[in-house]
């Protein structure tokens, strides 16, 4: 029986690897390693790249000296080429984002937007349609705050934070409410609106515009790589499909979103 790894005081066998990863549900994961390793395999680094990688390693994992680096390898069953290859790894799948779709980052960015853009507003709901008349009135006259009268008649988990919500992404939200939202003034009052068995006072805060900067364009490449992914998935066989649970149907949510969650 060839030794290939030792663990703890229990040494495995090449035969036994496959059905412990089984048994302990690993198998999706090293499907999913698998497929994008495939795809980062023509994806290289530099050397003053590798070379900080493999630092960062060695340092995450406290291989203070050659001896140890090399102790590590051994346990493990590793080899230098493959250390680089494990510590370039979140880099080289940075780079096969870039390569793939950061051409396309700009026009996706332009139709994203008006998802992406972002709102701080107050929401008062109740289920009494002549209270919300009367509360909206005591608003357009002055006579309360829109914080008390949201702590006091709210009937949603708004009413704990006084009716305040956001920022809060456009993409998330009922799209009603958007379009309130974006032809709305800051400190501007709506009109009790019917929003299923609510019906909803909003005053808007303030718009936020989403940016276009570093963060977001990370996000946006994310987006990419996981349809991406998803659609290698669809490529699997069926019994690979069961393992990944990609072989069930998608829930579709067709809640009515007001607030934040």
């Amino acid at each position: 029986m060839a030794k290939v790894l030792k663990v703890g005081n229990r040494t495995l066998a090449a035969e036994e690897l496959i059905p412990l990863l089984a048994s302990y549900q690993i198998v999706p994961q090293l499907l999913c390693e698998s497929i994008i390793d495939e795809a980062i395999a023509p994806i290289s680094c530099m050397p003053e790249e590798i070379a900080m990688a493999c630092q960062q390693f060695e340092e995450h994992w406290q291989l203070t000296c050659e001896a140890e680096k090399q102790a590590w390898l051994n346990h493990y069953g590793m080899n230098q080429e493959q250390l680089e290859l494990l510590a370039t790894r979140k880099l080289r799948i940075e780079k096969f984002k870039q390569v793939t779709w950061g051409h396309k980052l700009e026009s996706y960015f332009l139709k994203r937007k008006s998802h992406l853009d972002r709102a701080i507003y107050s929401l008062l709901r109740t289920q009494d349609k002549g209270l919300a008349n009367e509360l909206y009135f005591r608003l357009s006259e002055g006579e309360q705050s829109f914080a008390e009268l949201a702590r006091q008649y709210s009937q949603g988990p708004e009413a704990e934070t006084g009716g305040l919500q956001g920022p809060v992404e456009f993409g998330t939200l009922h799209p009603q409410l958007v379009e309130l939202l974006y032809t709305s003034q800051p400190g501007q009052v709506s009109q009790p609106l019917p929003f299923g068995e609510w019906f909803v006072i909003v005053r808007l805060e303030k718009l936020l515009p989403a940016q276009f900067n570093d963060a977001l364009r990370q996000r946006l490449l994310g987006e990419f790589f996981e349809a991406w992914f998803q659609e290698q998935l669809a490529q699997l066989p069926h019994r690979d499909k069961i393992w990944m649970g990609a072989a069930s149907p998608r829930q579709v949510n067709t809640t009515v979103t007001l607030a934040a969650a």
